[in-house]
């Protein structure tokens, strides 16, 4: 999801704090597996195993602080993996206070299905990216045993380095190398040298994120650092071209884009070491890695420094321009969105922000949007077609920041690679966030609600236990063949010049697909808002 900077901390943060953790350990001894660094002890919980709190590099503390990851150190004796290892530091969700976290966090969990796998046959890898704006979140509050279990998976939770820590810039540095990235990579590296020793295949790896974790998969589709490291990529409510106008959910926010030139970030992180009294001109990175980690992990440090800066040699374009230019590596993607993504953050503003008239839904049109886009998008979005003011507006700010930028991204891919979209659909999905409701706007199928149905987090109804069966069949076959099948669901269509994307929404006749440049206006998104920098 967009760093939309006045109200991240209420609410795309929620997400990963509200998950809840389930399965005990099965007692002291489990089963062990040899990693390539030493062995480690897991905890078996029925029908699969957990190795929690693995480290995948050495810790990036003092010295190493914004500093490529290097190897982790070999260990003695059999290492105990029932517990996950530290969060990175981050800011707590809600209330304020202290930053919460370790440096100390480069940590990955591996779940497996106690099973043999059918006919010895290596499973597939899938390797989650968690998200939270690039400054909140960790990999151990997924829990994945459904499709481990159900898709016969390895699947692979993963750590990196958040916000001033994972994405901070500056001249000393060369720019901006991405830590948070190449963090990640370090993961995938780690998958390739150990999969097999978990039962999986190295060959057949997933890479698949919801939020910053879907902006994470963009951009190493993208990145040439990346190469091989990955067979295929599902990329959740977060693509390439994600954007969002200025204005959209509170008067004194500007332009969204998640991927910036890296001369910015360098330039903004040279203004933040003057701050923190470290404008020396030379040496002050050694000034600011002598500082305490809550020092530097404040509100402002932590959001501003939660964009992905491109241009250099890991990430030398930005992300949408490099797919227009089919400068992205061959591998079969699926993405997608849900229908109301922006209602989550909407409902969190609409209090300083309200919507209350006609009047004030034209008048944030036009702020967004100007004047004369304002007029046509009023004419596909008469707010006399929608409940309320708050429902029109999050409805076609969903259209233009989420959905028709993927599906503008699902053309771009289309041309190269199989690309298969999806919607998910479910207005009824469980809302776990424990957010205040706002009447005017009913969270729907908002932003993560997809979550639970493809991780252990909130009970489902009957139906809708149907559809996370269907949903985690065709996440788990995808990264098996490469093509979404489920047994006995829907056939999913590849994307095509009609934009047919499969619509995911529990019951009979709940799964079907839809035209959505159609029903999401993107012919009009294309030509008056198409939100393509022109910056870099």
């Amino acid at each position: 999801m967009p760093d939309i900077r006045g109200i991240r901390r209420r609410c795309a943060l929620l997400l990963p704090t509200v998950l809840l953790l389930v399965g005990a350990a099965a007692g002291p001894e489990g089963p062990v597996v040899d990693t390539d660094r030493g062995p480690v002890r897991g905890r078996t919980h029925g029908a699969y195993s957990t190795f929690e709190g693995i480290p995948f590099t050495a810790p990036p503390t003092g010295p190493r602080r914004w500093r490529l990851p290097e190897p982790a150190r070999r260990w003695a004796g059999v290492r105990d993996a029932g517990a996950p290892g530290s969060r990175c530091v981050q800011l707590p969700v809600v209330g304020g206070g202290e930053p919460v976290g370790s440096e100390d966090c480069l940590y990955l969990n591996v779940t497996v299905p106690t099973a043999a796998a059918p006919g010895a046959r290596p499973r597939p890898v899938m390797v989650w990216f968690h998200g939270g704006g690039f400054f909140s979140g960790s990999g151990d509050v997924y829990r994945p045993h459904r499709p481990a279990v159900q898709g016969d998976a390895v699947v692979v939770t993963v750590n990196y380095r958040l916000g001033v820590f994972g994405l901070f810039g500056h001249p000393e540095l060369g720019g901006a190398p991405g830590f948070a990235l190449a963090d990640q990579r370090a993961a995938l590296r780690w998958v390739r040298r150990n999969a097999e020793r978990f039962g999986g295949d190295p060959r057949n790896v997933t890479v698949f994120g919801e939020s910053a974790g879907a902006l994470s998969v963009c951009a190493h589709l993208t990145s040439p650092a990346s190469a091989g490291l990955f067979h295929k990529a599902i990329v959740q409510s977060g693509s390439c071209s994600t954007t969002t106008p200025p204005s959209a959910l509170l008067p004194g926010l500007g332009k969204y884009e998640p991927f910036v030139p890296a001369r910015r970030t360098a330039e903004e992180g040279a203004l933040a070491a003057a701050r923190l009294g470290c404008g020396r001109p030379s040496g002050a990175l050694d000034c600011l890695r002598a500082l305490d980690a809550r020092t530097l992990a404040t509100s402002d440090l932590m959001r501003r420094f939660s964009l992905v800066s491109y241009g250099d040699s890991a990430l030398p374009m930005e992300p949408r321009r490099a797919l227009r230019a089919g400068r992205f590596h061959r591998v079969p993607v699926v993405q997608g969105t849900t229908q109301d993504e922006i209602r989550l953050f909407l409902s969190q503003t609409l209090s300083e922000y309200p919507i209350g008239d006609e009047n004030a839904y034209r008048a944030r049109m036009e702020r967004s949007f100007g004047v004369e886009t304002a007029r046509a998008v009023e004419a596909a979005y008469p707010v006399s077609a929608y409940p309320t003011p708050a429902i029109a507006w999050a409805t076609l700010l969903t259209d233009a920041s989420f959905i028709c930028p993927t599906l503008r991204d699902g053309a771009a891919l289309r041309r190269h690679v199989p690309t298969y979209g999806y919607r998910f659909s479910d207005r009824d999905a469980p809302d776990f966030t424990g957010l205040p409701p706002a009447p005017e706007l009913p969270l729907g199928a908002a932003h993560g609600f997809e979550l639970p149905y493809l991780f252990t987090i909130t009970p489902l109804s009957g139906v809708q236990q149907g559809l996370a069966d269907r949903m985690t069949g065709y996440w788990t076959g995808f990264a098996r063949t490469g093509v979404p099948s489920a047994p006995g669901a829907p056939r999913w269509p590849r994307l095509g010049a009609s934009a047919r994307v499969l619509s995911l929404a529990p019951g009979a006749g709940g799964i079907r697909t839809v035209d959505g440049r159609a029903e999401h206006h993107c012919a009009l998104w294309d030509e008056r808002w198409p939100g393509v920098t022109t910056a870099g």
